[in-house]
């Protein structure tokens, strides 16, 4: 899936993140293009539609998921991938509801968003190759009180109190890096 013909629009407020994605896939010779809010996206899918769409699910002046429903209004055949920080299986129903071929949590890298994309033409009952490194358990959950504690500017109290963990216990868990990636 790394043809230089496809497109791929990559839409996300963070400007780092964006930065990072569309800098990978560039290397792996698509042509991206890259949006921070809803409007700029739709903007860019109507001047040319993209085969492929990268699409953050929470973003200031637009959803993600209206993002979806207008790639997919504007070309039906275009793949699209939501990625989101706080998944739910409620917002991950729509988003495929809505057409996304798949919904990942952040973090993901892009050999996760190639694979997402790889699965919209796998035949069903077929097993998935992964070719890449997944992420343990611990991992996982240490990177995502990481992004809970970082959106409360750095208050454990306020990130204990949204994790439902105790301020000790949230420590604890913050002093114990997890050293398998």
């Amino acid at each position: 899936m790394t043809d230089a013909s496809l497109t791929l629009l990559v839409v996300d407020d963070d400007e780092t993140f964006r930065g990072r994605l569309v800098r990978a896939f560039e290397a792996r010779s698509f042509e991206v293009r890259a949006a921070a809010d809803a409007a700029s996206a739709i903007e860019l899918a109507r001047a040319e539609s993209p085969e492929l769409a990268v699409v953050d699910l929470r973003m200031p002046g637009g959803s993600g998921l209206d993002v979806v429903r207008e790639l997919k209004a504007i070309d039906p055949t275009t793949n699209i991938v939501v990625l989101t920080g706080y998944g739910s299986i409620a917002t991950a129903l729509e988003a495929v509801h809505l057409g996304a071929t798949h919904y990942l949590t952040k973090p993901a890298d892009v050999d996760d968003i190639l694979a997402a994309f790889a699965r919209a033409h796998r035949q069903p009952g077929v097993p998935a190759t992964i070719d890449h490194h997944v992420p343990s358990l611990a991992r996982t959950e240490w990177e995502h009180i990481n992004r809970v504690l970082t959106d409360c500017g750095g208050n454990i109290t306020q990130a204990a109190k949204l994790l439902g963990l105790h301020r000790r216990s949230l420590q604890r868990k913050l002093a114990k890096y997890p050293t398998a990636k």
